[in-house]
C-alpha cells in the first residue's frame, strides 16, 4: 500500500465536519421547476439547472435527466470501493439547497445530500451548477466512517451512470493516454472496455487531459476531474450489453479509521448534444478560472512549417542548407533542425562532427536561416539523460526513481528520466533553452518525447519531496518555468510540445503556444485530435497537423487545412537520404514534381484563407454520426466547410449560416458551385477524400 502524504488523492480528515459541512440532518430541498413530484418527493432529492438534473432517491442512487427527459434509471452512481465489493445503499438522512457565488466561476446552486450505511458510513455529496456552464455539474462526495472499527478502503467511484442503447449505438472519446497510441475517438462496438487510467501506462506514456465522454446520435454523458493538478483517476468507459457506461474512479487503497473522512476529488458530470466538443469547451472554461489558461500564441504560430527529420538523425548541414531554397519558394517558413545535432539526449551538447566550431556554427545557421527570410526552430527531448552522457554520470542526483530505487526508461532512446520537480533539473533545462534562444538565436524549440507528458512518482531521497506525487503535480511547474525563461530570452519565440503520441495532458497548457497531431497514425487521427484541442486550446494557441508525410497517403494537406490547423511536411530535396533513422514509407520523401506541384498548391491556399486565424465551429456537426464527416470554420464573414470520405456523392448540409444567399465555391478544384439560402442550406456535390467550400454572402460580393 503506497504511503498517505499531503497531496494524497484520497484525503483523510478527522473529526465530525468535513469541508464545513456537519454531519447532521439537513432541511429537505424543494422539487426543481420541471421536475414532477414523483421525481424529487418522498425521501428524494434534485440537483439541476435549465439543462440536466441529477435526481436521488433514499437510498442515495441516482438518476440522470436533460431538459426534464430520463436519460438513466436510478443507479449507485456513488460508491465507496472495497475489496470484496462496494458500499453502494445510503439510506437518506438529510439534503439541503442553498445559492452560491464562487470567487473563480461566479453564481451557483449546490445541493448537499447526506445518508448512512449499514455499516456506519456516513456519506455526503455536494452537487454543484454554475450559472455559466448549463448543464455541466461538479461533484464532491465524502465519507466518514462513524463505527468503532477501522475500514479498509479499495477506492471510490463517482458519477457513475448506463445510458441505453439507441439506434445508430455509441462513439466515445478518452482523454487519456495509451502506449499503442489508439484513437482518441472511437466507435463503442460490442466489447468496448478501456479503463482510461491517467497514471503512468508504462514507463514514460501517461498522463492526458481528464475527460471522458460518451453519446448516442440524441445525447451523450461527460465525466472527468477538474482539479488544477494532476490526478491519478480512472474514467472507465465501457459497452454494456444494455448501453454503455462511465465513471470516474480513484483505485488507491486507504484504510478509514473511525472518526475519519475520506474526499473525493471534485468530478464533473455533464450531459450535451452532438460529439465531445462541447463539454470539453465547458471543461476548458472551467479550468480558465481555475488559472489554467493557454497563453496568446505569436502570429508566427501559424507559419507554415518544414522539418528537417525527413534527413534522420544522420542528417547534414548541407542537406538542410540545400533544401532552403525550395522550402521558401513552396512558402514554408518556419524551418526545424531535428534529432541528431547533439552528441546525446541529456548533455545536449553540439555534434562537432556536424558543427565543427561548435556554438559559432549554431549561430551561423540560425543567421543564415534568417538570411533567407525564414524562422529557425530546435528539436529537443528534456528530461531523457542516455547512458554514457556525462550529465547521467554526474548528476545521479537527477534521476527520477521508483519506490524500490528503480530508473524511469524513455524507451526511443533508451534514455532514464529526469525528475521535473527536482529544481537542480529545472535549472540545467532553463540554462539549456535560454542558450538555444538568447545565444544561438533559434526562434522557437520543438519539445518531443512521449514521457513529456506525464512521469511516475518520484521517490528519490535526494529531492526531498514531501510525497512521492510532487512529481506528478510537477511536471507543469517544469514546463512553466521552461516556457517563461524561453520568453524572457525572447518574447516571440515558439513553444511547440509534441508528447509523441500519447493524449495532451491539459494541466500543461499554460506552458505550450502549438500542439501538433504528435505522430498520428493517421488522417483520422489528425481531424479528430484536432478538433479535440481545439475545443481545449480555443484560439488563442496553434494545433498543427504534424507532417503531412504522416497522413493517409503521405499527402492529406486537406485533413490539416479543413480543420484549421497549421500545414507541417518533412519533405527532402533533391532526392530521397541515404540512411534514414526510419524506413522510408512508400515512394520515398523526396519532393517529386508531382509532390511539388500539390505542396505548392495546399500552401497557397492555407496562406491565402489562414483557416487557423478563424472560428472552429466545431459545435455544428458530429465527428461520430454525420456523414460525411463534416467540419466548418467561420472568417471574416464567410463559412468554410471541408467534407471528408473516402467517396461521396450526394447533398451535404451548410451549418450555421446566417439569413440571406450565399455563394459556394470549391476552393480546391477553384470552381464555381452557385448560390444557397442560408436557412437550412444544403448543396449536392460529389467528390473522393474531400471536398473544400467556402460560403460567402452574396452581398459582399456585389
Amino acid at each position: 500500500m503506497e504511503p498517505m502524504g499531503r497531496r494524497t488523492v484520497l484525503k483523510l480528515l478527522s473529526g465530525s465536519v468535513a469541508g464545513g459541512v456537519a454531519w447532521a440532518l439537513l432541511p429537505k430541498a424543494v422539487a426543481g421547476p420541471w421536475l414532477g413530484a414523483g421525481e424529487a418527493g418522498g425521501s428524494g432529492a434534485v440537483a439541476q439547472d435549465a439543462v440536466l438534473a441529477i435526481a436521488f432517491d433514499g437510498k442515495l442512487h441516482s438518476r440522470l435527466l436533460s431538459s426534464g427527459k430520463p436519460l438513466t434509471s436510478y443507479q449507485p452512481s456513488e460508491s465507496l470501493l472495497l475489496a470484496n465489493g462496494a458500499i453502494e445503499d445510503f439510506a437518506m438522512t438529510g439534503q439541503q439547497q442553498q445559492a452560491i457565488t464562487d470567487p473563480r466561476h461566479g453564481a451557483g446552486h449546490q445541493l448537499t445530500v447526506t445518508g448512512r450505511s449499514a455499516r456506519g458510513i456516513e456519506k455526503q455529496v455536494a452537487v454543484t451548477f454554475f450559472d455559466s456552464l448549463p448543464g455541466f455539474a461538479v461533484l464532491q462526495t465524502r465519507y466518514r466512517n462513524s463505527g468503532s472499527a477501522p475500514l479498509k478502503i479499495a477506492g471510490w467511484r463517482n458519477a457513475a451512470h448506463e445510458l441505453a442503447d439507441a439506434p445508430g449505438g455509441f462513439w466515445s472519446f478518452s482523454g487519456t493516454t495509451h502506449t499503442d497510441r489508439r484513437d482518441w475517438v472511437q466507435p463503442m462496438r460490442a466489447g468496448f472496455d478501456q479503463r482510461n487510467n491517467l497514471s503512468m501506462d508504462s514507463s514514460d506514456y501517461g498522463g492526458g487531459t481528464p475527460v471522458a465522454n460518451i453519446w448516442r446520435r440524441d445525447v451523450g454523458i461527460a465525466v472527468g476531474h477538474v482539479e488544477p493538478v494532476v490526478r491519478p483517476l480512472d474514467l472507465p468507459v465501457k459497452k454494456t450489453a444494455a448501453g454503455a457506461h462511465i465513471a470516474v474512479e480513484s483505485m488507491r487503497e486507504s484504510t478509514l479509521a473511525p472518526g475519519e473522512t475520506l474526499v473525493t476529488e471534485r468530478t464533473l458530470l455533464a450531459t450535451h448534444t452532438g460529439d465531445h466538443y462541447a463539454p470539453l469547451q465547458q471543461y476548458k472554461t472551467y479550468m480558465q478560472a481555475e488559472g489554467l489558461v493557454a497563453p496568446q500564441a505569436p502570429a508566427s504560430a501559424f507559419a507554415p512549417i518544414w522539418c528537417a527529420w525527413g534527413y534522420g538523425r544522420d542528417f547534414t548541414l548541407k542537406q538542410i542548407l540545400d533544401t532552403l531554397p525550395k522550402a521558401r519558394e513552396l512558402g514554408f517558413e518556419w524551418v526545424v533542425m531535428d534529432d541528431g545535432w547533439q552528441t546525446n539526449e541529456g548533455d545536449w551538447r553540439i555534434d562537432k562532427r556536424k558543427f565543427p566550431r561548435g556554438d559559432a556554427d549554431m549561430r551561423a545557421f540560425t543567421a543564415e536561416v534568417r538570411r533567407q527570410g525564414m524562422r529557425p526552430r530546435l528539436w529537443v527531448a528534456p528530461l531523457a539523460a542516455d547512458p554514457g552522457s556525462d550529465v547521467l554520470h554526474d548528476h545521479t542526483d537527477m534521476l527520477l526513481l521508483d519506490e524500490g530505487g528503480a530508473f524511469q526508461t524513455v524507451t526511443w532512446w533508451n534514455a532514464l528520466t529526469q525528475c521535473p520537480a527536482y529544481q537542480p533539473t529545472v535549472d540545467y533545462y532553463v540554462a539549456l533553452v535560454k542558450k538555444i534562444i538568447g545565444d544561438w538565436g533559434f526562434e522557437g524549440i520543438k519539445f518531443d518525447g512521449q514521457h513529456l507528458n506525464a512521469v511516475a512518482p518520484c521517490y528519490n531521497p535526494a529531492h526531498k519531496h514531501a510525497h512521492p506525487s510532487d512529481s506528478v503535480e510537477g511536471l507543469a511547474t517544469f514546463w512553466k518555468a521552461i516556457y517563461d525563461a524561453i520568453h524572457e530570452a525572447n518574447p516571440q519565440a515558439v513553444v511547440e510540445l509534441c508528447p509523441c503520441g500519447t493524449a495532451f495532458d491539459f494541466h500543461n497548457l499554460p506552458a505550450t503556444d502549438q500542439y501538433p497531431a504528435s505522430d498520428p497514425t493517421s488522417s483520422w487521427q489528425v481531424r479528430s485530435k484536432g478538433k479535440s484541442m481545439k475545443a481545449l486550446m480555443g484560439s488563442r494557441s496553434s494545433y498543427a497537423g504534424d507532417h503531412v508525410e504522416l497522413s493517409d497517403h503521405g499527402d492529406d494537406f486537406a485533413s490539416s487545412v479543413g480543420l484549421g490547423a497549421v500545414v507541417s511536411t518533412k519533405f527532402t530535396w533533391p532526392k530521397d537520404t541515404d540512411h534514414p533513422s526510419e524506413p522510408l514509407p512508400p515512394g520515398g520523401l523526396v519532393l517529386n514534381p508531382e509532390r511539388e506541384a500539390l505542396w505548392r498548391k495546399w500552401v497557397a491556399l492555407y496562406k491565402q484563407h489562414m483557416l487557423p486565424r478563424g472560428e472552429y465551429r466545431g459545435e455544428l456537426y458530429d465527428i461520430g454520426f454525420d456523414r460525411p464527416e463534416a467540419h466548418a470554420i467561420a472568417k471574416d464573414g464567410a463559412m468554410y466547410y471541408t467534407f471528408y470520405a473516402d467517396e461521396f456523392s450526394g447533398a451535404v448540409e451548410l451549418r450555421g449560416l446566417a439569413a440571406g444567399r450565399y455563394r459556394v465555391r470549391d476552393l480546391f478544384n477553384e470552381v464555381d458551385l452557385g448560390e444557397v439560402d442560408g436557412n437550412g442550406a444544403k448543396l449536392r456535390v460529389a467528390f473522393k477524400r474531400f471536398v473544400l467550400l467556402q460560403a460567402t454572402p452574396v452581398e459582399a460580393r456585389a
